[in-house]
């Protein structure tokens, strides 16, 4: 078995809106978005995705599909795009349940009026009430191993 971990150059996008398929069925944006993917035999089992707003960065698109999951491929997926794009705090909307894994990949809860508007916007729907929605706005500053 082959693992690689590496960013998705912008002629491979296909490949995670494939696997986003099952994933609220998300498509990608080349001209503002980096991928980063873990493959395993050469095929994408896992994904980060990098967006840069106006206003500062936001990783959402954190996703490994079953029967892939619990092989540690999101953790990898995210540690290589922080690697390489940790140079700006990044933020992101985490489920309650997964507020534990992104605090060791260096994330950390911060209240709703913190975030970045455009990234604050994303969620709007919420009206002010993220646990509502089952999600809480984390960040990961510059800085963090």
């Amino acid at each position: 078995m082959t693992i690689e971990t590496r960013e998705l150059q912008h002629d491979e996008f296909y490949l995670a809106e494939k696997l986003w398929e099952q994933y609220h069925g998300q498509k990608a944006d080349p001209v503002h978005e980096r991928i980063f993917g873990v493959f395993v035999d050469g095929n994408l089992v896992a994904s980060a995705r990098y967006v840069k707003h106006a206003d500062g960065v936001e990783m959402d698109c954190v996703f490994v599909p079953e029967p892939e999951g619990g092989k540690g491929y999101a953790r990898d997926a995210v540690e290589d795009l922080v690697k390489h794009c940790g140079s700006e705090p990044i933020f992101i909307h985490s489920t309650l349940d997964l507020i534990p894994f992104y605090t060791t990949v260096g994330f950390t809860p911060v209240p709703e009026y913190q975030l970045p508007l455009s990234i604050k916007e994303r969620f709007s729907f919420c009206l002010g009430n993220m646990k509502g929605c089952n999600v809480s706005p984390m960040v990961r500053k510059t800085g963090v191993r």
